[in-house]
């Protein structure tokens, strides 16, 4: 995300400018929770898309192709990015710090078989971004990776695989201390499945119900988000009548040393808005809030 004016100081990093102005608790939080996932945090939620799925069909028929609740999901998330913008946060080398753009990780498959391998997309979103922007920036990226042989990610997988299994052990650690003192290069973070603001997994394209997914130590990190199959639920309606819904089970994994619990209650209760409210993201937000200095 773009800070207008701002200069980058000492101890700010490549991906993100430091908090300096936070309460002391909070700053102190990452000395006493070292690792990612000593300070994660599991949420549940279920949201009721009936709606939302005949909105998408709406799109499709349209020439939105393949828009799905994929894209509804990060869209609906930028969204709350860019009033709540706290949410894209990370924490690095024991230090708090403001990301600097809107990064979202994603796993895909180069092909449509369960043989088919799979590599990580790393997406760069603005805040302003619609559901249209989202749809196609995310369709750009995965054609990228379909129509090549290999990614970032797994070129440099491929390097370091080559490396002797007992001086790989040796040459992780030295990414790691790099990684602390913020000395990878960009390059480098850019290829990596465990530098963003949020990784996202679409379990109902595999027809089963989304999981807790942990946090790596490695990285920065802050929210693993997943989701799983729409399913049908019989409920009566207020006049006592059988209506069937659809529904959509999410599970989000997140870390809080960037945001407290009732930060990150109002950014999921956003989020669910706009899911069931997808037309609010044809247009952009009236207005992007700044995190703090």
């Amino acid at each position: 995300m773009s800070n207008t004016g701002y200069r980058r100081r000492l101890g700010d990093r490549k991906e993100g400018r430091r908090l300096r102005t936070l309460p002391a608790l909070n700053l102190f939080e990452p000395y006493i929770m070292i690792q990612r996932n000593d300070a994660c945090n599991q949420f549940a939620g279920s949201i009721e898309i009936t709606e939302t799925d005949r909105w998408l069909r709406a799109k499709r028929q349209e020439g939105c192709k393949g828009m799905g609740m994929l894209h509804l999901f990060i869209a609906a998330y930028i969204r709350v990015i860019s009033q709540l913008p706290g949410l894209n946060r990370f924490v690095a080398g024991q230090k708090i710090y403001a990301r600097n753009e809107i990064l979202v990780n994603m796993m895909v498959k180069r092909g449509i078989t369960t043989e088919s391998e799979e590599t990580c997309a790393k997406v760069v979103f603005e805040p302003t971004d619609t559901i249209y922007d989202v749809y196609r920036k995310m369709n750009e990226a995965v054609e990228e990776i379909r129509s090549s042989d290999d990614s970032g990610t797994e070129k440099v997988a491929g390097v370091l695989m080559k490396i002797p299994g007992i001086f790989l052990k040796f040459a992780v650690w030295i990414l790691k201390v790099m990684d602390y003192f913020d000395l990878i290069p960009m390059s480098l973070l850019r290829a990596s499945p465990f530098h963003g603001s949020m990784i996202v997994t679409d379990l109902g394209s595999l027809g089963i119900p989304p999981i807790y997914h942990h946090l790596y130590n490695f990285g920065n990190l802050p929210v693993f988000l997943a989701f799983g199959a729409k399913r049908r639920v019989v409920e009566l309606d207020r006049h006592g009548q059988p209506v069937e819904h659809k529904y959509v089970d999410y599970k989000i994994v997140c870390d809080e040393r960037i945001v407290d619990g009732a930060y990150y209650a109002a950014a999921f209760k956003y989020m669910k808005y706009y899911l069931k409210n997808p037309s609010e993201l044809e247009r952009a937000p009236e207005k992007v809030v700044e995190d703090i200095y």
